[in-house]
């Protein structure tokens, strides 16, 4: 994996005052990670089966506020074998309670990506924050007519009549993730692609089903040339290094979540190819280390 973060077109707007794009290469992919800003959550959905006392050491270990967190929130375009991918879309522009998010369409104008390039859209789940841009003016009216939607087959059936038993959300988020993932499948419904169980979008991009944390759940995995990299969606939290076995409150079946974070950080120590995720500090890209049952992130250096 190498980084290539020449200038792009285009010129991000006065506020932009951090960086919002990184760019880099897995063999002959083009990779680059967008944030679509910052969603402002209580800090106790981090671990809802986790004694608060252990939870608020943890926060306080990490400098971080014991209230409320500023959770990232991070996609990725891919460009490969002539097609430009698109992998989750963030939050949109319709939610007041997050002002901070759905920068997506004013940060893909600013590194030169026209939404009508974008020829598929894979998406980890059908929460809001992974699926809101598609339904944001500043963004839907601009994107192809033939437009490919990929998802777990699982995922889109799931999301006809949601089960929010075992979540731990904040009061009304239920609500609102019910209404928007049902006006997703209306509005994009002719547009879908199913998936089962795993399917090549692109060369070397590949989405596979997890479930866990929702029951469609997905990771990306690319593999070009001899580099990988994998986009962990929601498998993976900054808390789950250190606490693999706590619960995200957003977590539909928390046991299974958990499984299959252990299972895939396992897997990317043992590997140690890099890792991508939706609410991992941006640009979140790093890798996995592991001594025993501990795994610890290891972000990567950032190239100039």
């Amino acid at each position: 994996m190498s980084s290539d973060n020449t200038a792009h077109p285009g010129a991000p707007g006065p506020e932009e005052l951090v960086p919002s794009r990184y760019a880099l290469r897995v063999g002959e992919i083009d990779v680059l990670v967008i944030s679509d800003g910052v969603l402002s959550l209580p800090a106790a959905t981090l671990a809802t089966n986790a004694d608060p006392a252990v939870r608020v050491a943890w926060l306080d270990d990490m400098f971080l506020p014991r209230d409320m967190l500023e959770w990232p929130l991070n996609v990725v375009v891919v460009r490969s074998g002539g097609r430009t991918v698109l992998i989750d879309a963030g939050l949109g522009v319709e939610y007041p309670d997050f002002p901070r998010a759905g920068r997506l369409a004013m940060r893909l104008e600013a590194a030169g990506i026209d939404p009508a390039s974008v020829t598929d859209v894979v998406l980890t789940h059908i929460h809001m924050d992974h699926i809101g841009g598609l339904l944001a003016d500043g963004l839907r009216g601009r994107l192809r007519p033939d437009l490919r939607v990929h998802l777990a087959a699982t995922e889109a059936e799931f999301w006809t009549s949601p089960d929010f038993s075992r979540t731990s959300m904040p009061p009304r988020v239920p609500d609102v993730l019910r209404s928007v993932a049902l006006r997703f499948l209306d509005d994009y419904r002719s547009q879908l692609r199913p998936f089962e169980a795993e399917y090549e979008v692109a060369p070397g991009v590949v989405v596979s089903r997890t479930g866990g944390h929702t029951p469609g759940h997905s990771v990306v995995r690319l593999a070009s040339g001899g580099d990988r990299l994998t986009f962990a969606g929601d498998a993976v939290f900054p808390v789950g290094f250190d606490h693999p076995d706590w619960y995200n409150g957003f977590e539909h079946d928390p046991e299974a979540a958990a499984r299959v974070r252990v299972g895939l950080l396992r897997e990317l120590a043992a590997t140690g190819e890099p890792l991508v995720a939706t609410h991992l500090p941006f640009p979140s890209v790093g890798r996995v280390a592991v001594r025993g049952d501990v795994f610890r992130w290891v972000p990567a250096w950032w190239e100039y």
